[in-house]
């Protein structure tokens, strides 16, 4: 894969303050990588290979039905189909009569995805980035803690790359990162709660007329919160 290609200036991500800034950052990363497979990398060698060897989850071939560029999308799938005639039956047949401890290491086609794969290696180095800066650039720092929230599965990967990075060498570091991300998802929850909570309440006959608040698209808000994925946006939607 070109980096370049993966390459998000990390302010970009951040500026728009409206949502998890880390969904976004996934979201202009998935984007890229799609466009990209559809177009000059469908005839690399190396990334055939691994197109292959990996294939993509029902989210990303929606991406790619998507695409204007149904061919490339058919030259994809014809590689992949004749490589699946040469061993993909057999791998799922060795994982499924192999022993359970064993089966825990195994993956199939079934399990993987080309794209997931590329997101979350760009993503592990970009999250390395967005530590950096906040605490060696006041003004990314401050930046960082006007977000309007972290979801949940955002904040356990941030969390996780920051106690990665500083761990038991700078528990300090990680103490006070840790405590601004969490007060992020906290935040956002409690109001996110409120929501949803007056959300069912509109529904007893008592409120017949009365004032929705925020709470008319708390259901999206509140899955989009649990999972990352916006349903008012979700990719075979688009």
């Amino acid at each position: 894969m070109r980096d370049s290609i993966y390459t998000i200036p990390i302010s970009e991500v951040f500026e728009p303050k409206c949502g998890c800034p880390l969904c976004r950052m996934r979201d202009m990363l998935e984007a890229r990588c799609i466009e990209y497979i559809m177009g000059a990398a469908m005839m690399e060698p190396d990334v055939r290979i691994e197109t292959n060897r990996l294939s993509f989850c029902d989210d990303h071939f929606s991406m790619m039905l998507k695409q204007k560029n149904r061919l490339s999308l058919a030259l994809i799938l014809e590689s992949l189909l004749k490589e699946l005639q040469q061993k993909g039956s057999r791998s799922i047949l060795d994982k499924v009569t192999a022993k359970e401890k064993k089966q825990t290491g195994m993956t199939t086609i079934n399990d993987t995805c080309f794209v997931c794969s590329q997101i979350e290696e760009a993503m592990g180095k970009m999250l390395d980035t967005v530590l950096k800066l906040y605490f060696e650039q006041p003004d990314f720092k401050k930046l960082f803690e006007e977000q309007e929230y972290l979801c949940f599965p955002h904040l356990e990967m941030i969390l996780s790359a920051a106690a990665k990075k500083f761990g038991k060498l700078n528990r300090k570091k990680f103490d006070a990162f840790s405590g601004v991300a969490v007060a992020l998802s906290e935040n956002y929850l409690k109001q996110l709660s409120d929501d949803v909570s007056h959300f069912c309440q509109m529904y007893d006959y008592r409120n017949v007329g009365g004032d929705w608040g925020n709470s008319r698209d708390s259901i999206e808000r509140a899955i989009a919160f649990l999972v990352t994925r916006d349903y008012r946006t979700r990719p075979s939607d688009k």
